[in-house]
This record gives structure tokens, sequence and C-alpha cells, in this order.
């Protein structure tokens, strides 16, 4: 009977690797939200005129967003091939590059569109913007990985809801949804799924 059990586990999840992206780690939502964070806080620096690059705030904090940007893509892609190696698993399927283009067309769209609000002087709603085509993008990657995510993905639409009303608050929201709303996720995702696993490999 046990054995029974073991091979129907055995096909589920081998089933779940086919159709579903699970080598996403809780640490790299732990560190992106670490780096957010920082980001945030020299965001700060920056409009209050403590920290200057260029000397013109609005090129300097899209500067700090590239950065902020490409740090946050590493750090998930370096944890997740990782974790991916220690499942036995590849990283780059067909999955994985469906997912990214589940992602990728609200993130680029979103992006874009908060470029357009930068130049025409509506700075005060790139922070709502950036939130809630995040949180779409979070949404629709759900179907091919942890469907927690989606709950994820809600919440930063919530807060991006909040930042387009309190618009004097919109880096504060910023830094909860990029940051401390993905440093308690990855907690969530390390103890729910990473760490059975090492348990599992280990």
């Amino acid at each position: 009977m046990d054995s029974n059990i073991d091979d129907l586990r055995y096909i589920r999840s081998t089933m779940e690797r086919s159709t579903k992206f699970l080598s996403l780690s809780g640490i790299s939502g732990v560190v992106a939200g670490l780096v957010a964070l920082c980001g945030a806080f020299i965001a700060y620096l920056i409009m209050t005129r403590s920290f200057a690059v260029t000397g013109i705030i609005i090129y300097d904090l899209l500067i700090l967003a590239a950065i902020v940007l490409v740090c946050a893509c590493s750090v998930g892609i370096y944890f997740s091939v990782r974790k991916a190696k220690k499942m036995g698993a590849k990283f780059w399927t067909p999955v994985t590059f469906q997912l990214i283009k589940d992602a990728g067309v609200p993130l680029v769209v979103g992006g874009l569109f908060s470029l357009i609000l930068v130049y025409q002087g509506y700075f005060g709603m790139t922070a709502s913007t950036m939130l809630i085509f995040y949180g779409i993008a979070l949404i629709n990657a759900g179907a091919r990985t942890y469907r927690d995510i989606k709950i994820l993905g809600a919440c930063e639409i919530v807060l991006g809801l909040l930042a387009g009303i309190f618009i004097g608050n919109g880096l504060i929201l910023w830094a909860m949804g990029f940051g401390v709303l993905h440093i308690v996720y990855g907690i969530v995702m390390y103890m729910k799924y990473d760490a059975k696993s090492d348990k599992a490999n280990g």
C-alpha cells in the first residue's frame, strides 16, 4: 500500500514538473525584497537631495530603478537555478519560457507606461502603475507556478490602488509592495516548499 502511495506521489510530482515552474526560490524573494528596501531608502535620499549622481532627481531615480531591477532579477535567477539543481531538474524548460511570456507582457507594458507617465510629468502615479502591473504579472504567472504567487499579486494590486489614492505616500507603499511583501512571501515560500525540498534532498 505504501509503495502505491509513493508511486502516486512520484507520478504527481513528475506531472507538476512538466507543466509548472517549481524552481521559484523563497530565498530569492527575501533577497529581492531587501534589495528593494535598499533602493527605496536611496530613492528617499535622492528625493530629499541628500544624495545625487547626475544632479537631476528624475534621472537619478531612473538609474536607481534600473539598478534595482537588474539586481532583483539576477538574484531571482541565481537562487532559482540553484534550487533547480538541488531538485535535479532543469531550469530552462518550455514552461520557464512560457512563464516569462505570461509575466513579461504586463511587466513590459507597465514599465513603458511608467516611462510615459514620467515623460508627461505625472511622477506621482508611477509607484501605483508599477505595483498594479507587477501584481497583474504575478497573477498571470500563478497559473504556471505555485498558486501562492497569485495572493502576492493581489496584494501588490491593492497597494498599487492605494498608492494611486494616497499619492504622497507612493514611495512608502512601493517599499511595502516590492520590499516588505517580497520578504514575507519569500519566508513563507521557503518554509512551505524549500525547507521540505532541502530535507528530502539532504
